[in-house]
């Protein structure tokens, strides 16, 4: 007879509070025993080895991101970097190139000085605002005008000579003809005979002409030209042109002298303008010609 038996509908345990509790205190076991002996030290290494692979792989796109933006930051930093530097080559650069134009004005400066502790007018320092673009004048704009004393037909000098003349003014600026303007002509000399002449700006760029000379006259390239102070607006003595050469017309009896100025315009910004007394005709405004009264 088969024997009754009762049906078990559920598997009889340990309640989940039990297991719970137990797994508390095998855990709180495993500390005490980790921090009191190194007893799970050989454990602890064998699972660090083998989940290495797996730490390194999820970590791996965090390290790649991190490369991408430490590369990015220094290629930043980098170009910071070198704009900088180019920046501070190019602003040693200009400091460099100012104090070697300071250098060059004061010893400019110096020797206008000299020049006016050697002539025996009054003169006015002026400096140049800027130069008129104009093909068929040369003309510069000073920063000083009749408020300073300045009227036209004063003559402009620098160390090397006669620059040119004052043809305009207005009470704070003031213009000047150059040497070699065609308008402008001024009473000479030859330092080495005496010979009187006359020079004028020349068509030639950047010369002056000695016109209307006989063929036989004496003259030959490398005479220097000063003022002869005839007319009394240039003092006698200044230094004017050096004869290039001469060219004579056996045929036409005349003869035509070629001169470079000895002064230098065109290097400068700094010049002097003589205080010379002007007749009351010759302050007329824009009138170039004052030098030619003989």
């Amino acid at each position: 007879m088969q024997e009754s038996g009762t049906i078990k509908l559920f598997k009889r345990g340990p309640t989940a509070e039990l297991r719970l509790f137990i797994f508390v205190l095998l855990a709180l076991g495993l500390l005490i025993i980790d921090a009191r002996w190194p007893v799970l030290n050989p454990a602890r290494q064998a699972i660090s080895v083998v989940i290495y692979p797996f730490q390194r792989a999820i970590l791996a796109p965090r390290d790649a991101v991190e490369r991408v933006r430490n590369w990015a930051d220094a290629a930043a930093v980098a170009q910071k970097e070198k704009e900088a530097l180019q920046r501070q080559r190019i602003e040693l650069a200009q400091i460099s190139t100012h104090a070697a134009q300071l250098a060059t004005e004061n010893e400019q400066l110096r020797r206008l000085l000299s020049v006016a502790d050697a002539v025996l007018q009054p003169s006015v320092a002026v400096e140049v605002l800027y130069e008129p673009s104009n093909a068929f004048s040369h003309h510069l704009i000073f920063n000083k005008g009749s408020s300073s004393g300045i009227l036209p037909g004063m003559p402009v000098i620098d160390e090397g000579g006669v620059v040119g003349q004052i043809v305009r003014v207005t009470p704070f600026t003031s213009e000047a003809a150059l040497l070699t303007d065609d308008k402008v002509s001024i009473p000479v000399q030859a330092l080495r005979n005496g010979l009187r002449l006359i020079a004028f700006g020349g068509t030639v760029p950047g010369k002056v002409e000695v016109r209307y000379l006989t063929a036989d006259v004496d003259l030959v390239p490398g005479d220097t030209l000063i003022t002869s102070g005839i007319g009394g607006l240039f003092p006698a003595g200044l230094s004017v042109a050096k004869i290039d050469r001469v060219d004579r017309d056996a045929a036409s009896g005349f003869a035509l002298a070629i001169a470079s100025p000895l002064s230098h315009p065109e290097r400068h910004r700094h010049f002097l303008v003589l205080r010379v007394d002007i007749p009351a005709q010759e302050q007329q405004e824009g009138d170039p010609h004052g030098s030619q009264a003989e």
